[in-house]
């Protein structure tokens, strides 16, 4: 019995690790390639939301991270965030690898040349802001979750579980649209504003999704965890 809940630990943790770091990847190299117009009708008021393509995996992360410090603790956690490091660095070196040695190109592949240097472009600027507001965020969220679950005593999940993310995703989002913008100059801005209410206006845009996320989220993590406690043989603690 011991075995089969030991084994369960570690096929979870690593599913939960694959998710992250896959959705890390994502972010990454979809990055700033496209934007969304998400914006919407409310009450006959037009509320604009314009995010970057490479937002939309990112919430997941902390998902995955709670879950993780919840069920398997801070330093499992932490090692986590540490390993996405690594990849962020994995997939920096490869891109710039990748555009150093000389193309096989013929006249059907010039263009798929092209997509991967305007890839590598825009990558490499978002890789760099990524690992910055990437190390930033999410330690912080494992710091700020088990804070928060020392100080209401393991009660409390959707406390700890909004609180961390919350801060930390505000944290991400200010680092990664102004980093990436000062490198690359790739992020659209709205049109007539200045440079500082543009940007201000994207990092609110992507602050209120991510912040929407992070509430509809906490009901799927509340499940997550219960039933994984559950299938992991662990004892059930009041959340």
């Amino acid at each position: 019995m011991e075995n089969k809940y030991a084994n369960r630990k570690r096929a979870v943790l690593l599913l939960l690790s694959a998710i992250f770091i896959s959705s890390m990847t994502m972010l990454n190299l979809l990055g700033t390639s496209r934007f969304l117009d998400l914006s919407f009708n409310l009450l006959g008021f037009q509320i604009p939301v314009i995010l970057a393509v490479g937002v939309l995996p990112y919430p997941i992360t902390f998902l995955c991270t709670d879950i993780i410090s919840e069920i398997y603790g801070e330093e499992r956690a932490s090692e986590l965030v540490w390993a996405g490091l690594v990849v962020n660095i994995w997939l920096a070196i490869i891109l710039w690898l990748g555009g150093l040695i000389p193309a096989f190109t013929t006249n059907n592949s010039v263009d798929a040349d092209n997509a991967f240097m305007i890839i590598r472009s825009l990558s490499l600027s978002t890789i760099t802001a990524s690992m910055i507001a990437y190390f930033l965020a999410q330690y912080s969220d494992v710091k700020i979750f088990h804070f928060l679950k020392r100080l209401t005593n393991g009660k409390h999940l959707w406390l700890r579980n909004n609180g961390s993310t919350m801060i930390s995703s505000l944290i991400d989002t200010i680092c990664v649209i102004s980093i990436t913008h000062y490198l690359s100059k790739s992020i659209p801005l709205p049109e007539a504003k200045t440079e500082l209410e543009a940007l201000f206006l994207l990092i609110s845009y992507a602050y209120i999704f991510k912040f929407i996320i992070a509430i509809l989220d906490t009901p799927i993590l509340y499940i997550a965890v219960k039933h994984l406690k559950k299938y992991l043989g662990m004892n059930h603690q009041d959340f």
